[in-house]
């Protein structure tokens, strides 16, 4: 059985909240990776996920959220087709 990958992150507030890691995409078009997170939080709901593009900078990676809507969408189809 494969061990969960959990990340931490802290929110506006700097609280800590843990997300697993659901999945790891690569877009050739885009040549970046992305990472698929759900929370697991007690309020949270299970059909939430959020979407970070993995950027290096200065040789650190960074995890930035997409909230670019036609970004957003062309992760979440290269991770359904990685479920078929």
């Amino acid at each position: 059985m494969e061990e969960k990958q959990i990340m931490v992150f802290k929110n506006e507030d700097g609280n800590k909240v843990e997300f697993e890691v659901v999945a790891k995409i690569f877009l050739e078009e885009r040549e970046k990776e992305y990472i698929i997170l759900a929370s697991l939080e007690d309020d949270a709901n299970e059909d939430d996920a959020f979407v970070f593009r993995v950027d290096e900078i200065e040789g650190n990676l960074e995890y930035n959220l997409v909230e670019d809507t036609k970004e957003f969408e062309e992760v979440k189809k290269e991770y359904e087709k990685s479920l078929k």
